[in-house]
């Protein structure tokens, strides 16, 4: 395996990559002749603005800023990473970073929240999904790109940051001072649902993830003989490509977990799951939501597509790409999309999502609470400039709706939990009826093995 496959089997979208090559020039020698034409008129650009503008230019700022735009006008998750950026990134590779805790994208020059990590100070603070960032410290974010917003929501643990947010039905912007801190490495959480049924939830992907959802899952087998598993993949924003195959992994023994197809042939690459782990014959349903992006979408694909579980919830958000981050001998760095990747069955979900196969949207508790699905209206397609799908032209054809359960005469109120879950559950109208289809899919199995 060339350098190239095995860096890009690190890490795909948010987190990144590092790459320690260049890339191999391509195009005809027309496409030269008209590259280095147009960089004579950015050339003759420069040199009219160094001469003429009002005031005096930072000629190095300048031209980072004409890097910037060619960048953000390939897709929203390409840009270009000043030395300052670059080493932030490299941070967040070792899972330790001292911050808010939040997924945040840009829509119409617009931050906004994709979700909250679940036990940050962000998340205790209120701030959720859909949530509009219009100040941090006064400032305003117009214009912001991700990389800026980041170092500024960033700080040492204990210092405090203010955001000023604006959030469907509100009037005014809010303010929210919030303490930075530590954010939790650990991604996977379990409990207890009802004997015989678990729950377990993984808020990102990271470098333990798997092996933390296999503990996860033998400690949930030790209590109980675990009748099925309810895995909730809502909100969770991605994560390491490895880690979501492994994950995979887990409940599948052999088959393809998920493949990627970019330009060059080296980026072409498949990933299929192994024998010889531990065999788990019980059923599982996973629950997704608008907020579930790009590594926890290859773990809900695949294991749709090899009916290994029933997928429950609303569209997720379609980020079907991959982002490679390339260093540049002056520190700064690229961080380019480079590939698209493929389901099993060679669905490419890039702008479309994961479509859940019952369709079960979330129902506030009161009318005082907040919208059905904060994060309902911005997915990946909803960017200016994302990538197009991927799909040959036989598989972009309208699909059938999934059916949608009316969940209201479900819910169950026999839910057995400890009191600190059950809070914390009470009003998930989606978690409930999880549980019932788990229990149906049970009673359904039992019938058929009697016949």
């Amino acid at each position: 395996m060339n350098t190239f496959n095995k860096i890009l089997r690190i890490s795909i979208f948010i987190l990144p990559l590092f790459f320690a090559g260049g890339f191999r020039a391509h195009g005809s020698s027309d496409d030269m002749q008209e590259t280095y034409k147009n960089l004579e008129i950015f050339s003759n650009v420069l040199s009219i603005v160094q001469q003429n503008y009002v005031d005096g230019i930072d000629t190095q700022e300048t031209i980072e800023g004409a890097i910037k735009g060619l960048l953000t006008s390939l897709d929203p998750h390409s840009s270009f990473l000043k030395p300052d950026d670059f080493k932030e990134l490299q941070v967040e590779t070792k899972g330790s970073f001292s911050g808010i805790g939040i997924e945040i994208t840009v829509k119409d020059d617009v931050l906004i929240v994709v979700s909250p990590i679940e036990d940050t100070p962000a998340f205790e603070a209120g701030i959720e999904a859909g949530d509009k960032i219009v100040k941090i410290e006064g400032e305003f974010t117009k214009d912001l790109s991700l990389i800026e917003a980041v170092k500024k929501l960033r700080g040492p643990k204990g210092s405090e940051v203010t955001i000023s947010v604006h959030r469907e039905g509100w009037i005014d912007l809010q303010e929210f001072v919030i303490v930075r801190d530590v954010i939790p490495i650990h991604s996977v959480r379990s409990s207890v649902l009802e004997p015989g049924y678990g729950y377990i939830r993984i808020t990102n992907f990271q470098r333990n993830t798997a092996q933390d959802l296999q503990n996860s899952i033998e400690s949930l087998v030790a209590e109980n003989t675990l009748k099925g598993l309810v895995l909730d993949l809502r909100n969770n924003p991605g994560g390491l490509l490895d880690a979501s195959v492994k994950v995979v992994d887990i409940f599948m023994d052999e088959g393809l977990i998920v493949s990627t197809k970019g330009r060059l042939k080296d980026q072409n690459m498949e990933f299929s799951a192994h024998a010889g782990g531990p065999e788990y014959n019980f059923p599982i349903v996973i629950l997704i939501n608008s907020g579930t992006a790009s590594a926890s979408e290859i773990v809900a694909g695949a294991l749709q597509d090899h009916k290994r579980a029933l997928i429950l919830g609303t569209q997720s958000f379609g980020k079907g790409s991959v982002q490679t981050i390339i260093p540049m001998a002056d520190g700064a760095g690229l961080r380019l999309t480079t590939a698209r990747y493929y389901t099993p069955s060679g669905i490419s979900i890039q702008a479309t999502g994961i479509i859940p196969d019952v369709l079960v949207p979330k129902i506030a508790a009161s009318e005082d609470d907040s919208p059905k699905d904060p994060n309902e209206f911005l997915r990946e397609k909803d960017l200016r400039h994302h990538l197009k799908n991927g799909n040959s032209p036989e598989l972009t054809g309208e699909k059938p709706k999934p059916p949608t359960i009316d969940e209201t005469d479900l819910i169950s109120d026999r839910v057995t939990i400890d009191e600190k879950t059950r809070e914390k559950f009470k009003n998930d109208n989606q978690l409930n009826t999880a549980l019932l289809v788990l229990k149906s899919m049970n009673l359904l199995s039992g019938q058929k093995t009697d016949m």
